[in-house]
């Protein structure tokens, strides 16, 4: 009898579980994630739920939602009808919107078109003025480059009338100019303060920067050449009178236009030459051979002492800090290469393996003039 009196006990009390609850392993939040991916779904769950199963939970599911849409409609069908109801002539509604915004449209693009040519117009004036400024530029240029070298060819005629004046571009030779002045011919002296002046002047003149013109090019070259030859003269005038100042203010020129060679070979022909020449005779007549005579030694001590008397005034002033004269090298370019010249020819058998002991004797020489020609590098 008391039995009777209990309530009376659910399928879940029975079972633990309610006859419609869904298995544990289906997730219905799962679809409404945005990176829901049902291929996934399905292979992540055949590996432990048979597929019959997971196709029936399926439809359960969509039968459930069904309902529950069927539902929601019926709750709320007043406001469906309503709703249709209210949507009436839309169609009128649209096309007095679309009207205005043809209109606007229109408008924008008649607008753009304008700006477009506008646009255009500008840029076509930003061409023409850029053509313009650069046809100008071009145009100072040539009328500079005009000026340039008209202003050297004055420089260059305004130069004293003398043996290196500008209508003389060619170097005269120490004998021509010793045996000129053995009769009487240049009897004049140039002065210290002149060869100065005349540096000083060449050394401006060369400093001027010649651009390449087509048009102006024979002109240039000539200025190139008359002033290599007047600057070539006074070079070796202030070799032979060891003007310092004259010879300080034609290196800068020298480096200014870049031809250092020029000065080392003018260097090495009117100084270096003729002293060699005296110590080792290389010429065809002279050139003798034994093994006495190809010994070097005297002729190095001979050497070392001209260089002392003749050279060192230039390579002090060529090794001058901060000069710029650091782009000269006058003792391999000058002195070394005269010296090389003069035993190849004069003394062929020097250094010849055929005579060890001679050849060893000139080598230590040799390595001992090195050693006293670096004595004057960095100086």
């Amino acid at each position: 009898m008391a039995e009777s009196l209990l309530p009376p006990r659910s399928p879940t009390d029975l079972f633990g579980d309610p006859i419609d609850a869904k298995p544990p392993w289906f997730n219905s939040s799962a679809f409404l994630g945005e990176d829901f991916d049902p291929d996934s779904y399905v292979a992540d769950l055949r590996t432990f739920v048979p597929l019959e199963s997971l196709a029936a939970e399926l439809r359960s599911y969509l039968a459930d939602l069904k309902a529950e849409l069927i539902d929601l409609i019926n709750r709320d069908y007043a406001d469906f009808i309503g709703l249709s109801t209210r949507l009436v002539d839309v169609d009128s509604a649209a096309a007095r919107m679309r009207a205005p915004l043809v209109e606007f449209r229109d408008k924008v693009a008649t607008f753009r078109a304008v700006i477009d040519a506008a646009l255009t117009s500008i840029r076509s004036g930003l061409r023409q003025r850029t053509e313009a400024s650069a046809a100008r530029e071009i145009l100072e240029l040539l009328l500079d480059t005009f000026h340039v070298v008209s202003k050297v060819e004055k420089l260059i005629k305004e130069l004293p009338s003398s043996h290196f004046g500008p209508s003389n571009t060619e170097i005269v030779p120490a004998e021509k100019v010793s045996s000129a002045n053995a009769n009487g011919a240049l009897n004049t002296e140039v002065g210290p303060n002149h060869r100065e002046d005349q540096s000083i002047l060449l050394e401006r003149i060369a400093i001027q920067d010649l651009p390449f013109i087509e048009n102006m090019e024979k002109r240039i070259q000539n200025v190139t050449l008359m002033l290599d030859g007047s600057l070539g003269n006074c070079f070796v005038d202030g070799l032979k009178h060891q003007d310092a100042k004259s010879i300080y203010n034609c290196l800068r020129a020298y480096a200014a236009i870049d031809n250092t060679s020029a000065a080392e070979e003018l260097f090495r022909t009117v100084i270096v030459s003729p002293m060699i020449q005296k110590i080792i005779p290389h010429d065809n007549l002279q050139v003798v051979s034994g093994a006495s005579l190809d010994e070097l030694e005297d002729d190095y001590q001979q050497i070392m002492q001209g260089v002392k008397k003749d050279c060192k005034f230039l390579l002090d002033i060529s090794s001058t800090a901060n000069s710029g004269f650091h782009v000269f090298s006058f003792l391999a370019n000058s002195i070394i290469r005269e010296v090389l010249i003069a035993i190849q020819k004069g003394k062929p058998g020097a250094f010849s393996p055929g005579r060890p002991a001679g050849f060893l004797k000139n080598y230590k020489s040799s390595l001992g003039f090195l050693a006293f020609l670096e004595e004057y590098i960095g100086e």
